[in-house]
């Protein structure tokens, strides 16, 4: 790839990047860290890509993988296993459609989410990225990203019904997105 692409590259990708890298480290810091890591790691090893339509999918790959990196050298993830009852299986909870939620209050309550769930519905809901994108981002089975995208949206509605003080629940969107 020729040098001077290299900059529209940054250009295009490094808002949506810097913004999935601070959904997963909760850190501008560390966002920024992972951002710049990932844009170094195209200027060395970005040559090797067979199919320039696959940048995007390449690059939140490469980020991904760094923060499970850092992730993994500060402290093990929970498998879904070990969680409690109730972070498995949500209670079911009235469905009323939230209309005083803000975004920032649904960022903020993302934010709580272990990153094993955000990562899959961020990509979604805030990426845009198809199943397949994201299987192929997070390197798991597009069933299980389907699955951590159900169980993210029961764990993000608890996290909302506890914040917010009228008990109305957040809806979410439909998922009739192109799978492919």
């Amino acid at each position: 790839m020729p040098d001077e692409v290299f900059p529209q590259l940054i250009d295009t990708y490094y808002p949506a990047l810097y913004r999935f890298a601070l959904s997963l480290a909760r850190n501008p810091a560390d966002a920024s860290d992972l951002t710049q890591q990932t844009f170094f790691l195209w200027a060395t090893k970005g040559h090797t890509l067979r199919d320039f339509t696959k940048v995007k999918t390449w690059l939140f790959t490469t980020l991904h993988r760094e923060f499970l990196g850092m992730r993994r050298r500060d402290w093990r993830q929970t498998p879904l296993e070990e969680l409690p009852p109730g972070e498995k299986d949500p209670p079911a909870l009235e469905a009323n459609t939230v209309n005083q939620m803000d975004a920032p209050r649904i960022l903020d309550a993302l934010q709580e989410l272990e990153p094993i769930y955000r990562s899959p519905l961020t990509l979604f809901y805030l990426r845009e990225l198809s199943y397949q994108e994201i299987a192929e981002v997070l390197e798991v089975p597009i069933g299980t990203v389907m699955s951590r995208i159900s169980r993210a949206k029961g764990q993000l509605r608890s996290v909302l019904a506890q914040k917010t003080t009228h008990g109305k629940i957040f809806e979410f969107p439909s998922q009739q997105r192109n799978q492919a």
